[in-house]
């Protein structure tokens, strides 16, 4: 599993989020300048996360975003196959995105690959955004 900026830039923005909602909304400016993100990259990460409601957003002078759900509700597994898809090592060892190919046809080769899966999908299952503020 390699992470894209967009899991990472993701998983940032709703941390920062969740460390600073006693704050109110927080500010698109404060996010990237915390990271060094761009702005207009970080646009269409909030956007997506927004219509997958992890995120609710108000404009004008006391508006930016907040979290929709509490942040012990969100795993790091659901952020990052939002953002970019499967959690293990290649398609055929996937539950969730699973494709069949010639890999499957060695078993020891798969089971290797099932363990890395396994392990990846156990950690970040478990870990919640709440965790990591």
């Amino acid at each position: 599993m390699k992470l894209t900026t967009k899991s990472e830039y993701s998983l940032l923005a709703l941390i920062y989020i969740a460390r600073n909602e006693d704050d109110g909304f927080v500010k698109m400016e404060d996010i990237c300048r915390q990271y060094n993100i761009s702005k207009k990259y970080l646009e269409q990460i909030m956007t997506f996360l927004k219509q997958a409601r992890y995120i609710k957003t108000k404009t004008g002078a006391g508006g930016g975003y907040r979290l929709a759900m509490p942040a012990e509700k969100i795993s790091l597994a659901e952020i990052i196959r939002l953002m970019d898809g499967a959690l293990a090592p290649t398609s055929v060892a996937s539950k969730y995105f699973f494709e069949h190919t010639p890999v499957e046809k060695e078993k020891k080769l798969m089971g290797v690959f099932k363990e890395i899966r396994d392990y990846i999908s156990d950690k970040v299952e478990q870990l919640k955004i709440s965790d990591l503020v």
